[in-house]
């Protein structure tokens, strides 16, 4: 009996994918027809390295070796894998709500995110990878708390929710919608599907219910419903999020306000603020967001990368425009998400798209009309994504970019060759002097990625004249040189910062370098200014009187 050791994938991202983001594009609501989708993996304290595991043939009675030394069959042939992608162009992202804690199995055989990615070494498309999904679940067992799995191909998005069945029972629970190929939608660590359509007729072929060419869902998703007493009455009135997944205000405030956000960028203002009752958690007014919605116009990939920077700028929960973002007007918080005033009072803070405690960011892209090995692309980064450059790499390479490389990505060792690192470098001289510094920050952010976006046209049209073999050599250089580049601008950024910034003035600059010219002091934000004359009064107003040689003293 042979032992294949799962791939290193599972290890990094299943420990601190806990708080998530995902947006999801339809393909006739993406500019290109392309279907898209994004993941923020967020938590503190850790990295998540671009993985990449080889396409391979296996021999009869092989058994692939889980963590605890559990063992399954091996497929007779997986697919290679880059990050989240595999090379059919099919893309499962997640982002886990945890639900009912009593549903939880410690025995099961599978963590949400093992499930990922055995599921992509094996899918040909999405509802492959969705029956693929189950058929491990319940003959193996499922682990992990309640969870959305987000699963594209080049043609279709699914929306996948599943949580398990508790101690002593094998198996999961779960639903899953096809979006509307004109439509977006978004999950962020809270479960969103309530009603869907019903049949009382089950594919035995498959194991599972299949309702028209939109909806699916597990043999026991009512039943155990009904079992457990979280749910009585007729099939089509069961609501998956009530029976599975009550929410509250934190739950809500802290990830729908995310979706809400999202939303509202690509929707009507006014319209998506009638859902503001139950952003602030006035479920008697409203009680849940639309599922999707048709945006106003199509979306674009750099149109999600900006999404997926979102402090909530510009509405009603603007991090930048109160007293608590400070002098330097910083959507970033450093005290934990709930904590006390000196006076008892229960507080929290926004829990925005965009955060510092991201280790990896992603958007992906599945292009039809394209040979798999460039159709699919990910745009890549490590840390925050309002702080990096999205690097294009395609799901035909066959080694990853070293600064993207695990064996690279010391958590207890600064290196300049660490994507990681030059990226931390970089935002964490940022988050102090938000709005002083962050306009050097984008003017190289956005050439990155106008360059990578202007180059994707010679990339396409070349690749259409290259043998198989050919395009993944030439797909994996590029990476390599797209990757490079990024390294090589941020580390020249990193210099400009530290020299145009130094002592906390500013000194004009021209094509990222310093210049000689005037130096100028950046003002604070005029709501904190204020919010210190509020609070010391008399305190700092100066006396309308000129100094006698003509200066002032206080320059």
């Amino acid at each position: 009996m042979k032992k294949l050791v799962l791939t290193v994938a599972a290890a990094f991202f299943s420990v601190a994918a806990f708080a998530c983001t995902n947006l999801i594009v339809g393909k006739k609501a993406s500019a290109d027809g392309s279907v898209m989708c994004t993941y923020n993996c967020d938590g503190f304290g850790f990295a998540s390295p671009l993985s990449y595991s080889p396409a391979g043939r296996h021999s009869a009675g092989e058994m692939l070796a889980l963590r605890g030394n559990r063992l399954i069959p091996q497929a007779d042939y997986t697919y290679g894998v880059v990050g989240l992608m595999n090379e059919n162009q099919v893309t499962i992202v997640e982002t886990t709500w945890d639900g009912r804690e009593e549903l939880v199995n410690r025995e099961g055989y599978f963590d949400y995110f093992t499930l990922m990615d055995i599921a992509l070494q094996r899918a040909t498309s999405a509802r492959d990878a969705i029956a693929i999904i189950d058929g491990l679940v319940q003959e193996f067992g499922y682990s992990s708390t309640g969870e959305n799995l987000t699963i594209c191909d080049k043609d279709e998005a699914w929306i996948m929710e599943i949580i398990g069945k508790g101690p002593g029972n094998k198996g999961a629970v779960w639903v899953a919608l096809r979006l509307p190929d004109d439509c977006i939608t978004a999950w962020a660590n809270i479960s969103r599907i309530r009603q869907f359509p019903t049949t009382k007729k089950m594919d035995k072929k498959l194991g599972f219910f299949v309702v028209g060419d939109d909806c699916m869902y597990s043999a026991e998703c009512i039943t155990f419903a009904r079992e457990k007493g979280y749910f009585s009455g007729e099939d089509k009135d069961f609501s998956w999020r009530e029976a599975y997944c009550p929410i509250d205000f934190k739950s809500v405030r802290a990830c729908d306000a995310r979706v809400w956000s999202f939303f509202r960028h690509h929707y009507s203002a006014e319209e998506m603020d009638k859902y503001l009752p139950y952003i602030n958690g006035q479920f008697d007014v409203c009680d849940a967001l639309p599922l999707w919605i048709k945006p106003d116009a199509p979306l674009s990939v750099r149109d999600l990368m900006n999404d997926m920077r979102d402090h909530y700028e510009g509405t009603s929960l603007d991090m930048t425009a109160d007293v608590s973002a400070g002098p330097w007007a910083s959507p970033y918080r450093n005290q934990p998400v709930t904590f006390q005033s000196s006076d008892g009072t229960d507080m929290f803070r926004e829990r925005p798209i965009g955060c510092q405690q991201s280790g990896m960011t992603m958007v992906c892209q599945m292009r039809s009309w394209l040979p798999n090995a460039v159709g699919g692309v990910t745009y890549f980064n490590m840390d925050d994504a309002t702080m990096v450059a999205y690097v294009p790499a395609y799901c035909g390479i066959n080694r990853i970019p070293e600064p993207f490389r695990s064996e690279n990505t010391s958590m207890t060792e600064f290196s300049t060759e660490s994507a990681f690192w030059m990226n931390n470098f970089v935002a964490n001289m940022v988050y102090p002097r938000y709005s002083a510094m962050i306009g050097d920050l984008r003017d190289d952010q956005k050439a990155l990625e106008d360059y990578y976006a202007e180059d994707q046209k010679e990339v396409e049209a070349r690749a259409k004249e290259m043998t198989p073999t050919q395009l993944v050599e030439y797909l994996t250089k590029k990476t390599d040189s797209y990757t490079d580049m990024m390294m090589k601008r941020w580390d020249k950024l990193a210099k400009l910062l530290i020299v145009k910034h130094n002592d906390q003035i500013m000194q004009p600059s021209e094509n990222g370098a310093v210049v000689r010219g005037r130096r100028s002091s950046p003002a604070y934000s005029p709501v904190f200014i204020d919010a210190v004359k509020a609070q010391t009064g008399e305190r700092y107003v100066k006396v309308n009187e000129r100094a006698v040689d003509n200066r002032d003293p206080f320059r």
